[in-house]
C-alpha cells in the first residue's frame, strides 16, 4: 500500500475535528500453515511481517503534538512474529453462510530477535454465528464478535494498534472511516440480518448494527461502546457460490456516515 490514512487519536472518546492525515508505504504479510485436528477444527502456525516506511504527518501545524507524537512516532517500523493460530469452521458456504459457526484464535509474538522494531503481543479471538429464526425461511440472523487485544507490556507501533477497519479484510465498524478509533485493546460486536428480495434469490437486503470500544493507552481501561446502524443491497454475483455484491450505507455518532461495498457478505 501507497496508502495516505486519517487518524484521531487514541481511545473512543475523540472527535471528527481530531482527525488528521498519516501517509505510508506499507507491506503486509500474513501466512499461515493448517492441520486437520479433527471435524472442522484446525491449529496451525503462521508467519507474520508488517512493515512501514516513509511514514509523515500532513496538515499538521509545526509545534502541535499530535496522538502519533505523544504515543513515539517512527518514520519506519517492523513487526515480525511467529503466530500460532487455532481455527473452527462449520459454515455451509464460506462466501455467503446460511448456517454454522467459525471460530478464529491467533496469538502473534513479535521480537526483536527476528527483526521487529520492539518486543509486543497481539491476541485475536473472533467469532462468527449464523443463524434461522424459523426453519421456514431461508433468511439468517449472523453475528459477530471481534476482539482484537495486546498481551502484557510491549508497546506496538502506533499503526499496528487494533483499529476500527484495520481487520484483515477492512470490514469492522460500518458507519465509521477507516481509522475512526484506535487503542490498545478493541472489542467488536455486529450483528445483521439478511432476507430476500426477489424469489429467484437475484434481489435482498440487510439491516445491521455495530458496537465498539478502545482504551485510549497501555495502562487505560476499555472507553464507552460507540453504535453504528444501517441497511445495504445485495444482488447476486455468482448463482454458483452464492457470493453477492454488497452495497451498504452505515451511520454511526458525531455525523460518522458512509457507503461500504464488497463482494461476498462483510462476514
Amino acid at each position: 500500500m501507497a496508502y495516505p490514512s486519517t487518524s484521531f487519536g487514541l481511545g473512543g472518546k475523540t472527535t471528527l475535528n481530531d482527525g488528521y492525515t498519516i501517509d505510508f508505504n506499507y507491506i503486509k504479510l500474513h501466512q499461515s500453515v493448517m492441520r486437520k485436528i479433527s471435524k472442522n477444527l484446525f491449529g496451525g502456525i503462521g508467519f507474520y511481517y508488517d512493515a512501514f516506511w516513509d511514514v509523515k504527518e500532513i496538515g499538521v501545524d509545526s509545534g502541535v503534538k499530535t496522538s502519533f507524537d505523544k504515543y513515539g512516532f517512527q518514520k519506519q517500523v517492523h513487526a515480525v512474529g511467529i503466530a500460532v493460530r487455532l481455527q473452527y469452521d462449520s459454515r455451509d458456504n464460506t462466501v455467503n453462510p446460511s448456517k454454522g459457526t467459525y471460530l478464529n484464535i491467533v496469538y502473534r509474538p513479535n521480537r526483536t530477535w527476528m527483526g521487529s522494531s520492539n518486543n509486543w503481543n497481539s491476541f485475536l479471538a473472533e467469532y462468527r454465528g449464523y443463524f434461522h429464526l424459523t426453519p421456514a425461511t431461508k433468511n439468517v440472523l449472523a453475528i459477530w464478535s471481534y476482539n482484537w487485544l495486546t498481551l502484557g507490556k510491549g508497546k506496538p507501533p502506533y499503526l499496528l494498534l487494533p483499529s476500527t477497519g484495520w481487520d484483515d479484510f477492512f470490514n469492522t465498524g460500518r458507519g465509521y472511516i477507516q481509522g475512526r478509533f484506535r487503542g490498545k485493546d478493541m472489542i467488536y460486536a455486529e450483528t445483521e440480518y439478511r432476507f430476500g428480495i426477489s424469489a429467484n434469490g437475484l434481489f435482498g437486503a440487510v439491516v445491521f448494527a455495530n458496537t465498539q470500544s478502545f482504551s485510549a493507552r497501555l495502562n487505560t481501561q476499555l472507553h464507552l461502546f460507540t453504535p453504528a446502524f444501517g441497511a445495504g443491497a445485495r444482488i447476486k454475483f455468482n448463482k454458483f457460490t452464492g457470493a453477492n455484491l454488497c452495497i451498504d450505507y452505515g451511520v454511526g455518532i458525531d455525523g460518522s456516515k458512509g457507503f461500504a461495498v464488497n463482494l461476498g457478505e462483510v462476514f
